[in-house]
């Protein structure tokens, strides 16, 4: 009687096992399917080399061969304004963007359906069976109304130097750099990559980021005080649109 009874309590435990098992397992599949669809932001760190200067032995002047001093890569006129020009050169960028968005949206549907259906007769008698017939009668009623609006402003303003990166054939300049600010909270960082002309450098070796095509602009910051004001990776599938409710 004791042996039986051992057994079917471990019976049960291996049900109980099995079972939380199956929900860990599936907790752990859905939240790991969130995950990848809801990804974490990637942190962010000085010295990166997508933003970083032109090393220094890239900047060395070619061999010469006749001997002569004069190199027409490196010299610059007495009569020209000091402009980046080559890799390696300086120039400041000057943020001043201004962006204003606005965007309303209504979605309205309604449908409704309705069936009937009587129960037809045989020899003059309705068949059914303990005051059940045939009849069948169907109705639904559906409606959706949605609603969105957004309103945005945004603004950035300042300067950055930076350097450049690669002179295209076209002669048109591939920039890139960072700014990063170490203060009592954490850190702040701005970024930039993009191409600019030459003819759009100004006499004081500026450039407004405007004229910056295929821009790629970020202002940011790290430390608790900026973690503070980030959702949670919970939060963040709870908000995304795999959530169901």
């Amino acid at each position: 009687m004791k042996h039986s009874r051992t057994h079917a309590e471990q019976e049960t435990r291996m049900r109980v096992t099995g079972r939380w098992m199956a929900l860990l397992i599936t907790s752990g599949l859905v939240l790991g399917g969130c995950s990848t669809a809801v990804p974490m932001e990637k942190d962010v760190f000085p010295d990166d080399p997508a933003f970083a200067p032109v090393s220094a032995s890239s900047l060395q002047p070619p061999p010469t061969a006749t001997g002569s001093l004069y190199q027409a890569r490196y010299t610059s006129g007495l009569y020209t304004d000091q402009q980046a020009r080559r890799v390696g050169d300086l120039i400041t960028v000057i943020f001043d963007e201004q962006y204003q968005s606005s965007k309303s949206a209504q979605t309205k549907s309604d449908k409704s359906s309705s069936n009937s259906m009587s129960a037809g007769s045989i020899l003059g008698s309705t068949p059914g069976f303990k005051n059940l017939n045939l009849g069948v009668e169907t109705s639904a009623d559906r409606t959706f109304n949605g609603k969105g609006e957004a309103d945005r402003s945004n603004s950035l303003s300042g300067q950055i130097s930076v350097s450049v990166a690669e002179v295209l054939p076209n002669g048109v300049l591939k920039i890139r750099g960072e700014k990063w600010l170490t203060l009592s909270e954490g850190d702040e960082y701005i970024r930039i990559v993009g191409l600019i002309r030459p003819q759009d450098i100004t006499p004081d070796n500026t450039v407004s980021s405007s004229k910056v095509a295929d821009a790629r602009i970020s202002f940011g910051g790290r430390g608790n005080l900026n973690n503070n004001t980030k959702q949670g990776w919970l939060d963040r599938i709870f908000s995304s649109p795999w959530w169901p409710m």
